[in-house]
Formats: structure tokens, sequence, C-alpha cells
């Protein structure tokens, strides 16, 4: 059972949860869209899900209940399967004699209701709840996939072979194989990937050590010890990840790299593998790329204001280039992706070239370089101008023909979009300059440059504060204080008259909801436009900070700024943003 529009329209104007203005605008765009009030009003950030969920529930009169700090009886837990639970955002989170209670992202899911029904034989009754209680409730099938993982490695680590090498011979490629096989250490592989893609991990760290295997995961940006196993497990293990990624068995002394997918709880996720040999065997390192992601909206990823509409004055351009760049595992490759799924309409051809693929998205021909056979970059920027696209993607550039390819491809009629390694957007065209770009060129084809970071979020229990002066005069040191006071007041977030001493700002809440007090990650950016005055900057090659202040008098947050900005919105912290601009 869904709210009619109208019934919703009627709610929210009496209840004053939103302007006459801000309904007749989301109304529109309802129109315009073909989208429901409620996708309209959450897609252009007027309410959160949860919000809509709360006003859902007191309008249907389905009850609402928070999970957040409630501890699940383990065996109601599991009345519904942890991948049913994940798949259709259900918990059992109270039975009694003859019901059981459920708790819901949405109580239209039948079907679900439906399966459970069957399943447990007990009267459903459906109660809706928020994302951060499912997240919590979620979170206790994890633990128990912890613990569980515990025992499987104990009791199969006693199972695996070990090869003998007396006689100072290697083992031999069948031996390994064998190895590779054997039950116990596919087992203990299994339940490591599986355990990395449910705690949200980007990457895997398998490192033999003298007495033992180190685990590490990376989430969130930060690498945490994830367990540690018998020494006797390393060689299986990295034998039956070499089985997985297709690599020589028998090769210990050189680097292999290689790729493997696997599915889970319906989501696709390829594991780009890294062998590398150290002192004590071979190091493995797995990143993992989950596929067919999608839903992002620029928005979403923490754009807003200023920086969000010169994006989008730039995705309506049919030609020129859109650069994103940023290190290593600082979302560029999301950002581009969310700007595609923008731009990808039936009336447009578009064309990837990529190294790799890391999310498969409808409608896109997408190509993964191979530079061992010469299908690199520039070779496959120049096949892709023969297959009539309108935009083009690519992954990175990274050399002079590679950068000359791009901007030809701007200047006969393509949008290109693509990523560069810099520390910040002015930067950007000072190092395609020093690449061999041509600065009348360059002038001519790029439309924005996107500078960006990856900043962790506070989780919900942060413990508010208001900033000192002497912490306002250190942060003015790097941030035009005032520049962000303004931009706050432009676009709302706090009162026209408010000072700093009004903001609130938030510290991490340690030991709370989670052990670090953080949970996800959003970007922070900055955006450069070139405008006429920066456009005659490059010509008569003026340095990147030159550019850049020209930029901010232009009305640019730069990165550190818009990190402060994110952070006097409870978003993040002061000290992480601190911690990723001066990494």
């Amino acid at each position: 059972m869904r709210i009619k529009d109208e019934q919703l329209k009627r709610f929210i104007l009496d209840a004053g949860l939103i302007t006459k203005a801000d309904i007749a605008a989301a109304e529109k765009i309802a129109k315009d869209e073909n989208r429901s009030l409620s996708e309209a009003l959450i897609a252009h950030g007027h309410m959160t899900e949860d919000d809509m969920r709360r006003v859902e529930s007191y309008v249907l009169g389905i009850p609402f209940v928070s999970l957040k700090d409630e501890k699940i009886d383990f065996e109601t837990l599991t009345l519904i399967p942890e991948p049913v639970a994940r798949t259709h955002n259900i918990i059992a989170y109270r039975k009694s004699e003859n019901t059981l209670e459920v708790a819901m992202l949405d109580t239209a899911d039948l079907p679900a209701i439906d399966f459970i029904k069957k399943k447990v034989g007990l009267k459903i009754q459906p109660r809706l709840t928020d994302t951060d209680s499912m997240r919590n409730a979620l979170r206790q099938y994890q633990k128990t996939l912890k613990d569980e993982f515990g025992d499987i490695i104990m009791k199969d680590a006693k199972e695996l072979k070990v090869l003998s090498e007396e006689e100072g011979g290697e083992a031999s490629e069948k031996e390994l194989k064998q190895m590779a096989e054997d039950l116990p250490v596919v087992r203990i592989v299994d339940t490591l990937l599986r355990h990395a893609i449910i705690q949200g991990a980007s990457d895997i760290h398998i490192e033999p050590m003298e007495q033992e295997v180190l685990v590490r995961y990376r989430t969130d940006g930060i690498l945490h010890d994830a367990m540690k196993l018998p020494k006797i497990a390393a060689d299986s293990i990295v034998a039956r990840l070499k089985v997985l990624s297709n690599l020589k068995l028998d090769q210990k002394r050189l680097p292999q790299d290689g790729r493997f997918k696997m599915e889970m709880d319906g989501q696709k996720v390829a594991f780009r593998v890294s062998m590398l040999p150290v002192f004590y065997g071979e190091k493995v390192v797995m990143r993992l790329l989950r596929e067919n992601r999608s839903g992002f909206s620029l928005e979403g990823i923490g754009f807003h204001g200023s920086t969000l509409d010169r994006i989008h004055r730039a995705t309506r351009s049919t030609t020129g280039i859109i650069l994103v760049t940023g290190p290593t595992g600082s979302g560029k490759s999301t950002t581009l992706y969310t700007i595609l799924d923008i731009l990808n309409t039936p009336e447009v051809n578009i064309s990837t070239i990529e190294d790799p693929i890391e999310y498969q998205m409808p409608r896109l021909n997408q190509s993964q370089v191979k530079p061992d056979i010469g299908f690199t970059f520039a070779a496959g920027l120049r096949s892709l101008m023969r297959q009539d696209p309108d935009i083009i993607m690519v992954g990175e550039i990274r050399d002079e023909e590679t950068a000359s390819l791009a901007i030809n491809a701007a200047l006969t009629g393509h949008l290109v979009l693509a990523t560069v390694h810099t520390n910040s957007a002015a930067g950007t065209v000072a190092r395609l300059i020093d690449m061999g770009a041509e600065s009348f060129l360059m002038v001519s084809t790029l439309r924005v440059a996107i500078g960006q970071r990856l900043v962790r979020k506070l989780a919900d229990d942060k413990l508010p504060y208001i900033l000192t002066k002497a912490e306002r005069e250190e942060l003015a040191k790097k941030v035009d204080m005032d520049h962000v006071l303004n931009t706050l007041k432009e676009e709302g977030i706090v009162k026209a008259d408010a000072t700093w001493n009004d903001v609130s700002f938030y510290h991490p809440k340690v030991k709370g909801e989670t052990e670090d007090g953080y949970k996800g990650r959003m970007g922070i950016h900055e955006v450069l436009e070139m405008s006429p005055t920066i456009k005659d900057m490059v010509m008569q090659d003026k340095t990147g900070d030159e550019i850049e202040a020209q930029a901010r008098k232009e009305g640019m947050l730069t990165m550190l700024e818009d990190g402060i900005f994110k952070a006097a919105q409870g978003l993040t912290s002061v000290e992480e943003v601190l911690r990723v601009i001066n990494e």
C-alpha cells in the first residue's frame, strides 16, 4: 500500500515539513520525470528516505520501530535467512506463539512477506523501520559470521595438507592444484571473501609473516587487522587464490596479476588480485569491485550548491572535456559513472576505455585496456573515434598521446570524461600542459576540473561542540571561513544572521554505535570552471596557485573549505577533513 500524491502533499503541508514553494517545485519535477511525488522529494533533497518512511508510517497507520540499539534474539533473527534479509531489507525481531513481527524498509514488498509467512508458518506483522535500524540488525548477522569464521579457521587449518619439501625441491603444479582444491582451504577462502563483502571492505590484504598470516581489510579507506591465521595456511590460501584467478601455480618468484568474480546475495563482486613475492612467501592484495552499482546522484555523493551547478552546466555541453582528479581511491570512478548515469539516454552513444572496468552499466560500450597486446588507452581511444560516439569516457590520461587524442576528440564534437592524477583541480591544467597539451587547445576544450577526496562520515551518535576562537583562527590560516559561512547561509544550512558561535561541529563518539565513531564515506570536492579570466591566465602560463586564487575569487570552494562546510552540516568532523587533506 502506497500513499497517494495528493494525500502526501496534504499531510506534508499540514505538518509544515516543507514549504509550499518546495512542494510545487517537487510536483513539477515529478511530472517532468514521470515519478511519484515522494520519489521527487527524496531525489532532490527535500526529504530523506527515512523521513518519508516516518510519514508513511503515520499516514497509513503502520507502527514504526527503531532497532538502532536493540539486541535481537539470535533464534528469532535467523528465522529469516541472511541473504533474504539483505536482499529484501526485512528483519525478524520479535516472536510470540502465533505471530512474528518483522521490521521492513518497504512494507509494500508483499512477495517477501508471503515468503516469510510460508517459511515460518506464523502470522506476519510488518512494521516500518529506518536505514540505521536495518544496518544495526544486519550487523548482528555479521558478528555471528565473525565467530563462525574463527571456528572454521581453527577447525580447517588443522586439516590442511602441508606439502613436504625436505628434499629441497619445489612442490609440483599438480600437487599445488590438489592443495588448492582441498575442502578445508576452499571453505577458508570462501568464508574470508564473503566476510569481506559483508563488512563493506574495498581491499583484502593477506600478508605472510614469520609465525603467522595476517589478514587485513580496508574499510572506509582505513586498514584494519581482521584476523591472524596459522602459518601453515599461507601456501594453501595463495594456491587457492591462484586457481580462482587463473594464475601460474608454480610461479612464486615473479609478481602476478589476475581477476575473478563471485556472486553473493544477488550482488556480483569482481576481485582484482595482485600477488607479490615477499620475504616469507607471497603477499596477496585483492581489490573488491562491486558490479552493477547504480542509483548514485551527484547530490548523494556530496556535490551541492554552486559546485553542483557548475557540473550540470558542463554536462549540458555536447563538446569539451570534464576532468576528475585526485589520488588512487578518492572516488574518481564513482563521480565519472554518476555523471555518465545522468548522460545515459537513448539519444546518445556512450563508449568507454577503462583499466579496469569497475562498474558495468547498461547501454554503455565498455572496453578494457590490455597493454600487453598493445591495446592501450591511446590505441583504444583512436578506435573509439571510429565508433560514432557522442560521449567518450577515458579511464585515465597518463601520457601525451592520450591527452592529445582526448583534446582532439573534444574539438571534433565529442564530450569527453576522464581522470588525471594531480593534487588539486587547479593543478590539472598544469599537469596536462606538462604532458604536452597546447594551452590554446586546453582553454578551448576544458569545461570543468573536479578535484576530490573521500572523508569518513560520522555515525549518528556524534558529540556536538562549538569551535573556540583559537580553533577558528587556526583554521582561518588555510580556509576562508567567511566564504564557508556565507555558503552555509546561501544554501539555507544556517540562519541568515548566524555567526560561527551558532554553528555546531561534531566529534566522533569512540566505542559508540561504531568502533571509531565513523560509518561510510562521502566526497569533498572543488570544481574549477574555465571562466574567461582563467582561460586568459592559462594562455599566459600562470601557475596553478595563481589560477586557484582567481577561481576562489570567482566563488570556488576549495576541497578543504568544502570539508569544513560538510563538518558544519554534521556529516563529518574537522579532524577527519584535515587528516585527508594533509595526507
